[in-house]
């Protein structure tokens, strides 16, 4: 067997997965670049008459004019900087695009225009296009296959001959690195990259050095696939690629983090996607009376699920995921999804640590990834400033330690800050007994804010025998044991 026919060969599995269980729409790069059915030129990224429709489509309550300007931004580089413009059009994107226009009498209005309809995915527009030739400074390069979303170009997949020693996983990478260099355009757009020998298949951004490069080993968040004896690729596209997980990620589960030295983009793995939507679940249903919809699997494990507690009683679980598997940037996603639940109605989140070195490094985090999170979080110095971050209405990301909820006289009651049932305490490391729970801090933030509801993060297994801790926290909400 040829190595050409190989690749293509994988390249045909590939497509006939998104077109046949997917949904997509597959066309050939030539047919859309050349001929009859021609509706680009080769220096263009964007399937712009794809776009405007789309727009059109989702947009139809604002003005003609308006949603042409909002398309003119799409278009526009801002920036020499791939980072920027990729930053920039990930705003957008998942925001909506700000327009301003006349509505008679001399008065104006400002809406948002949106490229895609995050609420309903069949919507939206999905094209798989292999062989996408684009030209660029004199640079001629073809990536196998980019995944279109009403014409954007979100996601570029990478394939390589498993069989051949020259063309495994890392030389998929590599050839990013080039794409990057010679036609960075195509990047500006960019969600996120998929590289795959049709064996084993890897997830990345931008930004993502190739040890950052993660499986998704999923197709439906319960199976898990053992690499040695199966493939990655089907599972990725089934689990990834599917329309409504692949706008969820887009929306709710890329994060860019303003480090000191540069920005670093990231893409969630596959255990704090699942992880965290059951987490969402679960904390709506501690808040209100209705019914769990968790899908769990802690019984796997011997151990309790939310899906046991009733609904409405402000214990939202705990998320174990062992230590090194991410479990800051898990709470950054939480948060970011959180606040945009229309159940919840614009939340105050409070997360509580034990020290202030945590403190200080969950804070950082949290301060490093403010675009997904929409908010600028605030650090509580003292008890009396931690009155006043949670005397409001509505909204706010708060960092304080349990040490803040100690009354000033001992043996009183902490004050009342907040009856309001939308808040969450999300609780790192949430089984060390330095919470003193039930008689200790715990009762004391109870008094501080008799509705909110409770959520733990740990690396470590709690024990059985540990009846506090799921006191206030309640039951597992979702178990990663990367051993």
């Amino acid at each position: 067997m040829s190595k050409s026919f190989f690749e293509s060969d994988i390249e045909q599995i590939a497509l006939d997965i998104l077109k046949g269980e997917q949904g997509y729409t597959v066309l050939f790069g030539p047919d859309i670049s050349e001929g009859e059915q021609k509706e680009r030129e080769y220096t263009e990224v964007i399937l712009q008459s794809r776009l405007r429709n789309a727009v059109d489509e989702i947009n139809g309550g604002i003005p003609a004019d308006a949603r042409d300007e909002a398309v003119k931004k799409v278009l526009r580089t801002f920036s020499v900087s791939l980072m920027e413009n990729n930053k920039s059009f990930h705003r957008m994107l998942t925001e909506g695009i700000d327009v301003k226009f006349s509505v008679g009498d001399g008065k104006s209005r400002t809406d948002k225009v949106w490229l895609i309809d995050f609420i309903n995915p069949e919507n939206n527009e999905f094209l798989a296009v292999n062989q996408f030739t684009v030209i660029e400074n004199h640079n001629n390069r073809r990536p196998d296959i980019v995944l279109f979303i009403n014409g954007l170009p979100l996601v570029v997949i990478e394939l390589k001959n498993p069989i051949d020693e020259n063309a495994d996983m890392k030389a998929a990478f590599d050839q990013f690195q080039t794409y990057k260099k010679d036609i960075s355009s195509l990047f500006n757009y960019n969600a996120f990259l998929v590289a795959s020998d049709g064996w084993f298949a890897k997830v990345g951004t931008i930004t993502s050095d190739y040890s950052r490069f993660m499986e998704w080993k999923t197709a439906d968040g319960e199976t898990i696939v053992d690499a040695r004896v199966e493939p990655e690729l089907e599972p990725m596209i089934k689990g990834l690629l599917n329309k409504r997980t692949l706008l969820d990620v887009i929306r709710h589960f890329i994060v860019f983090e303003e480090a000191r030295e540069k920005t670093l983009k990231k893409v969630a793995a596959y255990h704090q996607y699942y992880a965290v939507n059951k987490a969402i679940e679960s904390t709506v249903c501690a808040i209100a009376d209705i019914p769990s919809m968790v899908k769990e699997d802690p019984a796997h494990y011997g151990l309790p699920g939310v899906r046991d507690q009733s609904p409405g009683d402000n214990r939202a679980g705990v998320v174990w995921h062992t230590q090194g598997s991410g479990k800051s940037l898990s709470m950054v996603f939480y948060v970011g999804k959180l606040v945009l639940a229309e159940a919840m109605n614009n939340p105050t989140i409070v997360v509580l640590t034990d020290r202030n070195d945590l403190d200080q490094q969950l804070f950082e985090t949290f301060s490093n990834c403010q675009q997904l999170i929409r908010q600028t979080p605030q650090q509580a110095a003292n008890r009396e400033d931690l009155k006043r971050l949670l005397a409001v209405s509505s909204g706010g990301v708060v960092f304080t330690t349990i040490q803040k909820f100690l009354p000033e006289e001992p043996q009183s009651q902490y004050p009342l800050l907040s009856n309001r049932k939308n808040i969450v305490v999300i609780a790192d490391e949430a089984h060390r007994s330095q919470y003193d729970f039930i008689d200790g801090f715990a009762r004391h933030m109870r008094d501080a804010l008799p509705n909110a509801s409770f959520i733990g993060f740990t690396g470590t297994p709690i024990e059985k025998e540990d009846r506090n801790t799921q006191a206030v926290f309640g039951n597992y909400i979702d178990i990663y044991d990367m051993q």
